[in-house]
């Protein structure tokens, strides 16, 4: 199941239902940890009383928890239990314990990233608690600044402060240039004769291998600009 259809026009939130496991379920991206997934039903009583458990167990237990899949579910059920109270204020009350309206607001909002950014926190190669600083940043901003995180190994305090400053009206793309943090480049590994291939129709038609890869993404998935007018 995937919350992220391939057409043009990236979907920088959740598409699938709130509280649904569609990550924490997927064996290929939490291993082991499928068989923990908990859905949470903002609409069903009993789950979301098992939510509210949850979220208060979770408000309690995450300080120096590094168990990825356990955040994304706290998140979830604090996704749920917002939709099923009505506000984050109903929520923290309906949860107690040491769960705030800014806990709860901070780990909905991981809940509700697109598919593609939950499956790296669940994977453990963005810390849940990057997480919630990408989840602060809208729209495309967010896939920028999370695979920015993926391809230089930022730090929750680098991903933060980059957080922060993108809500400040910096452009994203400057602000990750300006701090050493370079989009659009990544190393891929190609079977010999595809890498031969895309080599000898680079110097055919006088292009650098990256427009080629542009234009071959472009076709094929039609969400590509044009990459004639990206750099090489």
């Amino acid at each position: 199941m995937s919350d992220e259809p391939e057409r043009a026009g990236l979907p920088t939130d959740r598409e699938s239902p709130v509280g649904q496991p569609v990550i924490r379920g997927d064996p290929e991206a939490t291993g082991e940890h499928a068989d923990r997934a908990v859905a949470f039903d903002p609409d069903d009583p009993d789950s979301l009383t098992e939510a509210a458990e949850t979220v208060r167990s979770f408000a309690e237990d995450t300080a120096g928890d590094e168990d990825s899949v356990y955040m994304l579910r706290g998140a979830a059920a604090c996704a749920a239990l917002v939709r099923g109270e009505g506000s984050y204020k109903a929520a923290a009350e309906r949860a107690g314990g040491s769960a705030t309206v800014s806990f709860i607001r901070k780990w909905s909002r991981v809940h509700d990233l697109p598919r593609s950014i939950r499956r790296h926190v669940a994977k453990g190669e963005i810390a849940p608690t990057a997480a919630k600083h990408i989840a602060r940043v809208g729209g495309t901003s967010r896939f920028l600044l999370a695979f920015a995180a993926l391809d230089h190994g930022l730090t929750v305090r680098e991903v933060r402060s980059l957080a922060s400053e993108i809500n400040d009206g910096a452009e994203p793309v400057s602000a990750l240039s300006s701090a050493g943090y370079p989009l659009g480049e990544i190393t891929v590994t190609l079977p010999i004769d595809a890498y031969c291939e895309l080599r000898r129709r680079a110097s055919l038609e006088d292009k650098s291998p990256g427009v080629l890869i542009a234009a071959a993404l472009s076709e094929h998935y039609d969400a590509v600009g044009d990459p004639d007018h990206r750099q090489p």
